[in-house]
């Protein structure tokens, strides 16, 4: 599966922005997705997932802000995000998880919160 994630971008706070992700290839093995983001020198942390069946959890940092959605028939997941923050700037990377094998990863898009 390969994964193209676009969307990011410079915002101030208390802004939006939608990120996208298109997944081709061996797309029928995807069996959840999800955005994850990473600052330089921390760990790369789990945002959001939603699986095939559309089930998601969030980051407790995120509830009540981000939503995940996807479109099956787009092969698409998104991730709006509302009412922005300065700690929520970092890329942003998007995730496909066969639940068996490895999982694939897009090459992440840069999200920046200005005050």
């Amino acid at each position: 599966v390969q994964l193209q994630a676009s969307g990011g971008g410079l915002v101030q706070a208390g802004g939006s922005l939608r990120l996208s992700c298109v997944a081709t290839g061996s797309i029928f093995s995807i069996n959840a997705m999800g955005w994850y983001r990473q600052v330089p020198g921390k760990q790369r942390e789990m945002v959001a997932r939603i699986t095939s069946g559309g089930t998601t959890n969030y980051a407790y940092s995120v509830k009540g802000r981000f939503t995940i959605s996807r479109d099956n028939a787009k092969n698409t997941e998104y991730l709006q995000m509302n009412s922005l923050k300065p700690e929520d700037t970092a890329a942003y990377y998007c995730n496909a998880d066969p639940g068996a094998g490895p999982e694939s990863w897009g090459q992440g898009t840069l999200v920046t919160v200005s005050s």
